[in-house]
């Protein structure tokens, strides 16, 4: 069977479009060796299991962004349990994300950002995106807009949040391009401005997602923000 020459994608101003696929000169022998793809494949997992467990996310966010930390800290502003903190600790360490400092009480958690970048889609995913998955957790909105629409459309939402912020769309656009009701836009990109806020802060490969837009955004104060964790206070300092 012939692939197809066109598939249904999301675009990267956060609408949906058709394209072609990506050129067949982007895979070669070497990118297609088994030996390759085994090396790459841990990576491929990290990614999807963070992309199905956002709880696992929120916690991985957390590290990324104010790391180094201590499990206390984790428990404390993610208002976790303390089994469930170890419990995501130990997958994140397991998954490699997480490494552990134990040459101090407590130990200390820092990870470095994830970033995928896939340009024939288009796919990118980030922090940011992973925090705007994570919201899932504690926003009620975020939830049911993924449980309608899925994750895809809500990365296409978080890019189609930053242009608003930017003043280059509006939620009525924003709605028409991911193929959503007015409302459910609306919803979703006022929802997803904690994963903005601290984004564009925090995250070093924010510009992949924004390249446009990201200094253009108005957006307030972390601090102000309600359901933002912060960094100040950490109980294992």
């Amino acid at each position: 069977m012939s692939p197809p020459t066109d598939r249904d994608c999301l675009r990267a101003d956060g609408g949906s479009d058709t394209v072609d696929p990506p050129p067949v000169d982007v895979l070669n022998a070497e990118s297609l060796d088994p030996a390759t793809l085994a090396q790459n494949a841990p990576r491929l997992e990290t990614v999807v299991e963070l992309l199905n467990r956002p709880s696992l996310a929120r916690v991985y966010v957390y590290v990324c962004y104010w790391g180094p930390v201590g499990p206390p800290s984790v428990m404390d502003r993610l208002e976790l349990s303390r089994s469930t903190t170890y419990e995501y600790v130990d997958r994140l360490a397991g998954l490699g994300l997480v490494e552990r400092d134990e040459s101090v009480r407590p130990q200390q958690l820092t990870t470095d950002p994830v970033v995928v970048v896939e340009q024939h889609v288009p796919i990118v995913i980030t922090p940011t995106v992973l925090h705007a998955l994570a919201l899932q957790v504690v926003d009620e909105d975020v939830e049911l807009f993924v449980d309608r629409h899925g994750v895809g459309k809500l990365v296409a939402a978080l890019r189609g949040a930053g242009l608003h912020a930017a003043g280059k769309t509006t939620y009525r656009t924003v709605a028409s391009d991911i193929d959503v009701r007015e409302t459910e836009a609306m919803m979703v990109v006022e929802a997803l401005e904690p994963a903005l806020v601290v984004g564009r802060e925090h995250d070093p490969y924010f510009a992949h997602l924004f390249p446009d837009v990201g200094d253009e955004m108005d957006l307030p104060d972390g601090t102000t923000l309600e359901g933002v964790p912060s960094r100040e206070g950490r109980i294992d300092e």
